[in-house]
């Protein structure tokens, strides 16, 4: 799994016009691809990574502060354009795939009591945020 956490003091998605995930922080908003070999237990981790990353201000986590998340899937994530001009899209696992382990990732940070806000599965999401510092990491598991 990959994903980019971008330290936030808001974020929001909307779909069709509509906001469907927002979050007012200090928190995160995370972009997370999901790869072919992608487990279950994968997506456990990342989510305890998120919930414990020590990247808001005072070096603190979502956990030391109850912040928000807001999780989007994004395939684009594991786009490669080493060759040619054109991204390839052969790393990111297909849509069923995908989105049991997206789900997962958010599962697993409610019931690590975190606040987590959406995108929309597969969605074209339009993604506004102001990024904190600002400050971006990006994750590989």
């Amino acid at each position: 799994m990959r994903a980019v956490a971008q330290r936030v003091s808001e974020a929001e998605v909307v779909v069709d016009g509509e906001t469907v995930g927002a979050v007012k922080g200090p928190g995160l908003c995370v972009l997370v691809g999901v790869t072919h070999d992608d487990t279950v237990e994968k997506a456990a981790g990342l989510a305890r990574k998120l919930w414990t990353l020590r990247i808001l201000p005072g070096e603190q986590s979502c956990s030391d502060v109850d912040g928000p998340l807001l999780v989007i899937s994004q395939f684009t994530l594991y786009g490669d354009a080493r060759k040619g001009r054109r991204p390839t899209w052969n790393a990111a696992a297909p849509g069923p795939v995908a989105e049991p382990l997206v789900d997962e990732v958010v599962a697993q940070l409610r019931k690590l009591g975190a606040t987590v806000a959406t995108g929309v599965f597969g969605a074209d999401m339009k993604v506004s945020l102001t990024n904190d510092g600002p400050f971006t990491v990006v994750l590989d598991l």
